[in-house]
């Protein structure tokens, strides 16, 4: 049977959890299994590297530290914005979603975590960020 090299199309299910306590943060289980190309970096390095050599139907769990997935929490990705500066429409709630345009005109996905009289606190770094991750993976089909 081949195995996954680099460049292989693959499809994958799996789930993902918190290393710390084990809670699930997502899952492909319950839809269409996860299709991407490795070598394409489309997703965190440490889980195109758990897939590469597996053949079809193989599974395996791997913990992916931080470093290796989404990067350590940066605080120089929080900052403070007048309310003010939001666009009328928003009333700011602490967890909401937000984009911010970035001066080359990308969007980049903050949360809201503290709302203050006159300002709110923002911070930019992915959920995951700091967190150590543990996947379980199947692969259910390999395209070559």
């Amino acid at each position: 049977m081949p195995k996954v090299k680099d460049g292989d199309t693959v499809k994958v299910h799996y789930t993902g959890k918190l290393t710390e306590d084990g809670t699930v943060f997502d899952s492909s289980r319950d839809r269409e299994p996860l299709e991407f190309t490795l070598g394409e970096g489309q997703l965190i390095p440490g889980f195109e590297e758990a897939v590469i050599g597996m053949e079809e139907g193989d599974d395996t769990t791997i913990d992916i530290t931080s470093e290796d997935a989404y990067g350590e929490r940066r605080e120089d990705l929080e900052l403070e914005v007048s309310k003010s500066d939001l666009p009328d429409n928003i009333d700011p709630e602490e967890g909401m979603q937000l984009q911010m345009q970035q001066e080359n005109g990308q969007a980049i996905p903050v949360q809201i975590t503290a709302v203050e009289d006159d300002y709110v606190k923002l911070d930019a770094n992915h959920p995951l960020a700091g967190k150590d991750l543990t996947f379980d993976i199947e692969l259910v089909e390999l395209q070559g």
